[in-house]
């Protein structure tokens, strides 16, 4: 059974990581004394869960939970350096802190080292969140002993309900723009003056007129949607920040 650590101290370890194309040792003592640290751990970088949900999750509630008193979220993997470093430019999750467990010590010492040799993986680590207090750990949500990759308690979204279940989450907003456009210029300053974080679709680079047009039913941008409504181009927009 893996271990609950609740009311107990953080391992006491020593990571590196790549800053800067540097070398940098990265202590316990200097992630999480002090503070307030949610840390979440999966099996690995790139991975699809860990790609698609877990990571995502906890960068699009960030400021909900800083909001909430929470100074740092990070990420432990038993993956080297220079693949956590691609993973976060590749997951563009500026709200986290990646942190390499290259040689599996602080998931040894938590516990929750798995042998992963049938996926090829060799040791990694099982699924699991805690939220951590001057390197106390508080409260740990560790995914149960199932076969495969559970993925039900160590979610941004349960964290959340632990810490504030009253939290107001964040609006999710995604814009369609393109290059050069001067009116999804201004859809990104109103949202950026509101002060509300947005996803941005690039046509060209990240979807095509077609698919803008499959999506929205229109063939102009900006397009603007709001918790899954469809606000439409930059007049909408300013339209419905006014209304609010």
């Amino acid at each position: 059974m893996l271990p609950n650590h609740e009311g107990q101290k953080v391992p006491n370890v020593t990571f590196r990581v790549r800053q800067n194309d540097q070398w940098v040792n990265v202590t316990t003592d200097e992630l999480f004394k002090g503070k307030t640290v949610i840390v979440f751990a999966l099996p690995g970088a790139f991975t699809p869960t860990c790609s698609s949900t877990h990571v995502p999750g906890y960068n699009q509630l960030a400021k909900t939970f800083r909001e909430n008193g929470v100074d740092d979220i990070i990420c432990i993997s038993v993956n080297d350096p220079f693949v956590m470093s691609e993973w976060a430019k590749d997951q563009e999750a500026d709200n986290l802190c990646f942190i390499p467990d290259g040689n599996g010590e602080f998931t040894e010492e938590m516990g929750m080292l798995v042998d992963k040799s049938d996926l090829g993986f060799g040791k990694r680590s099982w699924r699991y969140s805690m939220l951590v207090k001057d390197g106390t750990i508080e409260k740990m949500f560790i995914e149960p002993e199932e076969p495969g990759d559970p993925f039900k308690v160590s979610d941004a979204e349960t964290m959340l309900r632990y810490i504030n279940p009253n939290a107001a989450k964040p609006n999710l907003i995604s814009l369609f723009t393109k290059p050069g456009c001067p009116y999804c210029a201004r859809a990104k300053q109103m949202l950026k003056e509101n002060s509300f974080d947005y996803e941005e679709i690039v046509l060209g680079k990240d979807a095509t007129t077609r698919s803008l047009q499959a999506i929205t039913g229109a063939t102009t941008v900006p397009q603007v949607f709001i918790d899954g409504k469809r606000i439409g181009g930059s007049e909408a927009l300013a339209d419905y920040l006014n209304a609010r």
